[in-house]
Order: structure tokens, then C-alpha cells, then sequence
């Protein structure tokens, strides 16, 4: 007999999900802890707290210092849309059935309690600045406060480009590179800007957030707050202040390593190959991921005046901190592949740090399984609120931020569509399973344990026969059926 999802997650923690008012450890009965949420968009894992030398991220290797790191986090669809509206409501994107960027949250989920919703009708102050929903599908519901400065920005270069004299309308403010440049690597778009932060878009929307935070701190001191921040780069087009590009060498820029047969066994619709981006050179690559590298840095900045903001008013012991990716990014691995959208741990894996005060495992890491999902249900836990009506599909991380070596037998799952075809990934200790159509358009296996970069699939080795049953079982069980 299948198993609910609620029953399966009951064997998995050995708990029972009852309406009640639970409270972390330490926490005072009086007042609830608040809530700094970030979202980044586009952002891998090439962080400093993730071991990666070239990064330049000191900021967010701050706040994983006084958090937990999960190395194994996985977002639900490697897609800004559908990735943001699964966090937001604790479902999988196979429940909201959002799956593209221009479909609105609600359209098939109604009137759900999405996250920051969900601590609104609990007394929180609630407050939005940037891409925290896809960009135009901000929830009305959701925030007492809600904003993008980016649109400022957006609206102020329009009229200046009016300004300027019809010769100059190639003029790259926005879009990166000079004309010659723009045709090598098309279209990959970069530029390093002469200007400071606060004259690009995330730069604003770090000083916008921090007086909003000073603002609720002077008027409703005693109300806790929940205060998303979306920061737009690393996103493209990869512009950013000079210096920032000044920090990363091009030449020490790490290339992707593929094995010369690396694709062979790969089915054809796991791949998102772009002729232009394949033939790029090692010097166009090394720019490109340059790039990449120096737009971090440059939202780790923004990151940063966060955190001092927080330190300043003496926020840090009241006040968690998550830091998340949206999804993955490619960086020319398997063969020339670039941006999102497939299902390798490189697109579908994404950074998430935790930092709650209160709990055991500050600045460790974790190698568990988790999934974004498990952040809705995370926080309801941290701060004592009831669950939503509605069925989460995660579990609360609250074991594995006091003891990030715990059991968890939970897998992560992770979906993207190619027309009518839908991929899905399971991943679990040691291994990835991906099926595509249900294995009609092929199948994927990988050993983490073995081979990380998931250069070998090992989907039609018959000696893994044995372990393809046991995770396409798992896939039953638990996801098809919320199709």
C-alpha cells in the first residue's frame, strides 16, 4: 500500500505533525525570534564556505561561521519561478504545477499561506526588498512593506539612453559588453562598471533593506520581523563595479575538467548545449567565469551590510539568517554547458546556509540530503509558529542544526521539463537517479561517493540494477503520485 506523504515523513523522523506551538531551545517565551531571508539569484556553490579558493566571499563565509552549511541542499526546478514559488509554499513544483517563469504562484494552489504570509498572520513585520518572488509576481499577500529598486534604476538609465544622441543607442549601460566584445560570446554579457554599489541595483536594495530594518526597529521595536532581501546577481547580465572584477585574475580562473567521453552516455534531452557557448576559447572562458566570480563578490558586499547592520543594533542573537541560491549555475561543465536548467548537480544543487541562534552546529557543515522545501517548515519550528494549514512537503532541518552528523534518511528531489517531457532527480546519500518520462526518454545514475562531477552514468550497468529498483521505488512512493 503507497504511503501519504505525511505518513512517509513520519517513518523518516519518527515524529508525529500536530498542530502545536512549538518553541526552539533557549528561546524566550516572550518574543519570537526574527528573520533575515536571502535569496540570491543564480548562485552556485563556488563559495569560499564551500571550499572553493577563488572565491572572494567573505561575508557570506562570516555568516556560515555562525550558521550551519549545507553542502547537499537541492532547489526544486533550477528555474526563478518555479524554484521560488516551491520554497515560498513548501511544495514541490509537481503540487504548485508551476513550472515556467510566466505562470503567477496561485494560479493552481489558491489561497495557500505562503512563507512569509504564513509569519505575517503570526504578528511578524514583513518586508520585501528585490527578487524574493519571480521579478513582477510579488505576493500582495505576503508583506506589510514591498519593493524593487531595481525598477528605480531600470526607469533613471531609460531616460538617460533617451538623452543621449541617437549614435549612441548601442550604448552598453545595461546590457555589458561593447559591440566587438558582445559578438565573441554572445550571449554571455559582462561589464565592470566605474561606479560605486549604490549605482547598481543590489547595492540600493542592501541600503534600502537596512532602512527599512532601522525604521521597524524605532517604530515596532517589540514586533518581530521577517525582512526578504533578493539579490539580482549573479545573475546576467554580469555587471558590476570595476573593483570587483580587479579581485579575480583571469588567468587563475578555474576551467570545467570533462572527460573526453563525458557526454557518450548522456540521454540527448538531459543536455542544454548552445553552439556558441561550446566553441568558446579558454581566454573567453576564463573572462566569462571571471565575471561570474567578480558579481558574487559584489553581492557578497551587499551581504555584508546586512550583517553589520545587524551587528550594529545587536540583532545577531535574535535573529536567524538563511541564505539561499535559487538554483544552481553552469560554468562550462559537461561539454560547453552554461546557465540552469538541467538536472547535474551543478544546476540543480544550490548553497543554503542557516545561521539560528540557539542551536548547536555554528559553523559546521553538513554533507545530509536537504531540500528547499524544508526551509517553510525549518523556520515555523525556529520561531514557534503552528505549521500552515496546508501540507508542507519538507521537514524541519532543526535535528541537523544541532547536529549536523544526525541520521536523515530523507531524499531530495528536483524537476524541470522539456516540453512535455518532465526529468526528475532523486538524490540520496550516495547516489543521484534522474529519469526522464519516467525512463521512456532515458536514465541517469550517478555515484557521489565515487564520482561527484557525475561523469559516468551508470543507468545501464546492469550491476547497479539492484540500486536503479530501490530509487525508482523511492520516486514512486513519494512523487509521482503529487503529479
Amino acid at each position: 500500500m503507497e504511503l501519504s506523504r505525511r505518513e512517509f515523513l513520519k517513518q523518516l523522523s519518527g515524529t508525529v505533525f500536530l498542530p502545536i506551538i512549538l518553541r526552539s531551545a533557549g528561546q524566550s517565551q516572550n518574543k519570537r525570534l526574527n528573520i533575515l531571508f536571502i535569496a540570491v539569484d543564480d548562485l552556485n556553490r563556488r563559495l569560499g564556505c564551500y571550499g572553493d579558493s577563488a572565491a572572494k566571499t567573505p561575508n557570506i563565509d562570516r555568516l556560515a561561521e555562525n550558521g550551519v552549511v549545507f553542502r547537499r541542499a537541492y532547489c526544486q526546478y533550477p528555474l526563478c519561478n518555479p524554484s521560488r514559488t516551491s520554497f515560498l509554499s513548501g511544495l514541490y513544483p509537481t503540487e504548485t504545477r508551476i513550472m515556467d517563469n510566466n505562470t503567477l504562484p496561485r494560479t493552481y494552489i489558491g489561497d495557500i499561506a505562503f512563507l512569509p504570509q504564513h509569519f505575517r498572520k503570526h504578528g511578524y513585520f514583513t518586508a520585501r526588498v528585490g527578487k524574493v518572488y519571480h521579478g513582477g509576481m510579488d505576493d500582495a499577500a505576503s508583506w506589510d512593506i514591498s519593493e524593487d529598486p531595481r525598477r528605480t534604476i531600470r526607469q533613471q538609465r531609460r531616460r538617460q539612453r533617451q538623452q543621449d544622441a541617437k549614435g549612441h543607442q548601442a550604448d552598453t549601460i545595461l546590457v555589458g559588453l561593447a559591440a566587438q566584445q558582445r559578438q565573441q560570446v554572445l550571449p554571455l554579457i559582462w561589464h565592470a562598471t566605474e561606479g560605486e554599489d549604490v549605482d547598481e541595483p543590489d547595492g540600493l536594495i542592501a541600503q534600502r533593506a537596512v532602512r527599512i530594518l532601522e525604521e521597524h526597529l524605532k517604530t515596532r521595536k517589540n514586533q518581530p520581523f521577517f525582512i526578504a532581501v533578493g539579490f539580482h546577481k549573479p545573475h546576467l547580465p554580469w555587471v558590476a563595479p570595476k573593483r570587483y572584477f580587479d579581485m579575480h585574475d583571469p588567468e587563475k580562473m578555474p576551467l570545467p575538467k570533462t572527460p573526453p567521453d563525458d557526454l557518450a552516455d548522456i540521454p540527448r534531452v538531459a543536455l542544454t548545449l548552445r553552439p556558441q557557448e561550446r566553441e568558446m576559447d579558454d581566454e573567453q572562458k576564463r573572462l566569462a567565469i571571471r565575471a561570474y566570480y567578480a558579481c558574487v563578490s559584489f553581492m557578497d558586499a551587499q551581504v555584508g551590510v546586512l550583517l553589520d547592520a545587524l551587528d550594529r543594533h545587536k540583532l545577531l542573537d535574535e535573529t536567524i539568517v538563511v541564505l539561499l541560491g535559487d538554483h544552481g549555475f553552469h560554468l562550462g561543465e559537461h561539454g560547453g554547458l552554461w546557465r540552469k536548467m538541467t538536472l547535474f548537480d551543478e544546476s540543480a544543487g544550490a548553497p543554503l546556509i542557516i545561521a539560528a541562534p540557539n542551536t548547536k552546529g555554528k559553523g559546521k557543515s553538513c554533507n545530509r540530503v536537504v531540500e528547499f522545501v524544508d526551509i517553510y517548515p525549518t523556520l515555523c519550528e525556529l520561531c514557534g509558529l503552528p505549521m500552515p494549514e496546508h501540507n508542507l512537503s519538507g521537514r524541519s532541518l532543526l535535528t541537523l542544526l544541532n547536529d549536523t552528523d544526525a541520521k536523515w534518511e530523507k531524499p531530495a528531489f528536483t524537476f524541470v521539463r522539456r516540453g512535455k517531457i518532465l526529468g526528475i532527480s532523486i538524490s540520496t546519500e550516495r547516489w543521484r537517479y534522474i529519469e526522464w518520462d519516467e525512463g521512456r526518454f532515458g536514465a541517469e545514475l550517478y555515484d557521489h561517493e565515487n564520482d561527484p562531477k557525475e561523469w559516468k552514468n551508470l543507468a545501464d550497468d546492469q550491476k547497479y540494477s539492484d540500486v536503479i529498483k530501490e530509487m525508482k521505488e523511492l520516486m514512486r512512493k513519494w512523487i509521482l503520485k503529487a503529479k
